[in-house]
């Protein structure tokens, strides 16, 4: 697994590099200071994954995410910051990464996160996840023009859905990846990689971050 690390911090990045670097099976192609520089190293050096900061001088990680996962789909990026602004969070979401992680998360658990995103999950910290549910709900209590509760108001395109695959989405929306939500539902893990992609296909969605992110706004 080829992890590329870009901070503007030299001794994140550094410190970073050297934890993951440790990992069995885990490779640290290189480290890059912004969006623009991980870019360029990913054009070059083509990582599995990018652990990827967000406000950073230059091309911010939010402007960098959306180059990388445009021109190279196929790379996973997650968001390791220190920033817990929801307007960023949502923002970065929309553009199709794979996750958002805070820096005071212990480093058993950003490797944990790699290793997830990687094999095709996606990683929503719990208190990234509730603050987000909290925001929707403010939106909606503002602008309840902008609600989608299920139920009279569902959104059209959510009646293509199984009662099963509303169930998959549900669970994206909390973060969970393939292996929990099989166990949660009493499934096989194929059975779950079927219905997510279904679930994504019927939402006319990009991935399963795009799906969580679609399950925090209309499921919650």
């Amino acid at each position: 697994m080829k992890v590329l690390v870009v901070d503007d911090q030299r001794i994140m990045r550094e410190g970073l590099a050297t934890i993951i670097g440790l990992e069995p099976g885990m490779e640290v192609v290189g480290t890059a200071m912004d969006g623009q520089d991980a870019y360029a190293k990913v054009s070059e050096w083509r990582p599995d994954v990018v652990l990827m900061d967000i406000r950073m001088p230059g091309m911010d990680g939010i402007e960098g995410s959306a180059l990388i996962r445009k021109h190279f789909p196929e790379t996973k990026v997650l968001i390791l910051t220190t920033f817990d602004d929801s307007e960023l969070i949502i923002k970065v979401l929309e553009n199709g990464v794979h996750g958002y992680l805070l820096k005071d998360m212990p480093s058993e658990a950003i490797i944990g996160a790699i290793r997830t995103v990687y094999n095709g999950g996606t990683v929503l910290q719990h208190d990234i996840t509730s603050m987000l549910i909290k925001e929707f709900v403010k939106i909606t209590e503002l602008n309840p023009e902008k609600s989608h509760p299920l139920g009279a108001q569902e959104p059209a395109e959510l009646k293509q859905l199984t009662e099963r695959e509303k169930e998959v989405l549900a669970l994206l929306g909390q973060g969970l990846n393939n292996k929990e939500i099989a166990g949660t539902l009493f499934l096989t893990e194929g059975t779950v990689k079927n219905h997510v992609s279904n679930v994504i296909a019927k939402l006319g969605l990009r991935d399963r971050m795009q799906a969580a992110i679609y399950a925090v706004r209309h499921l919650s």
